[in-house]
C-alpha cells in the first residue's frame, strides 16, 4: 500500500509504491504531501537528478527548504556555489533565484522539497514562464 490512512485522517507515504514524474532534463519528481491529501498550507515531494543534471534557475511563490537525501550537490543562489553534503537543509525565501545540480558524472543525487505554500509556484530564469508545481506531476516516469 502506498498510502495508509489513520481514523484521523493522517496518511503515512511510502515513496517507493507512489508513481514519480519526468520533469524532462533528467529530473523526476515524486509528489508526496499534496491538497489531495488534505493539505492546505504546505507541499512536500522528492526529486532525483541524474548524473550530472541541473535544474534550471528559478524561483518560488513561497519560502521552500530542500533536504539532500543522497548524492553530491551544489546549490547555486546569489552568485555562489555552496556544496551540499547529505542531510543539508536549505532554506530559500520567496522570490529568490536558484538551482541545484548534481555534481556527480556517475551517481544520481536525490532531494526532498518543501514548499510552505500548497499552490507554490516556480517562475524560471531564462524564459520568465511561471507554472504551479503540481503541473510536473502529470506525466509518469
Amino acid at each position: 500500500m502506498s498510502i495508509l490512512r489513520t481514523p484521523s485522517n493522517a496518511a503515512l507515504l511510502r515513496p517507493s509504491n507512489l508513481p514519480a514524474f519526468d520533469r524532462g532534463g533528467g529530473a523526476r519528481t515524486t509528489p508526496l504531501v499534496a491538497p489531495s491529501l488534505g493539505a492546505g498550507s504546505f507541499i512536500t515531494g522528492i526529486t532525483e537528478f541524474e548524473a550530472g543534471v541541473a535544474i534550471p534557475f528559478h524561483c518560488h511563490n513561497c519560502e521552500e527548504s530542500v533536504v539532500l537525501l543522497e548524492g553530491e550537490a551544489v546549490m547555486d543562489i546569489d552568485g555562489q556555489e555552496h556544496p551540499l553534503q547529505p542531510l543539508d537543509t536549505t532554506y530559500i525565501p520567496a522570490n529568490v533565484m536558484h538551482r541545484f545540480r548534481n555534481i556527480s558524472s556517475t551517481k544520481p543525487m536525490k532531494i526532498l522539497w518543501i514548499y510552505a505554500n500548497a499552490n507554490a509556484t516556480r517562475s524560471l530564469r531564462d524564459s520568465g514562464q511561471t507554472n504551479p508545481v503540481s503541473l510536473e506531476h502529470h506525466k509518469k516516469a
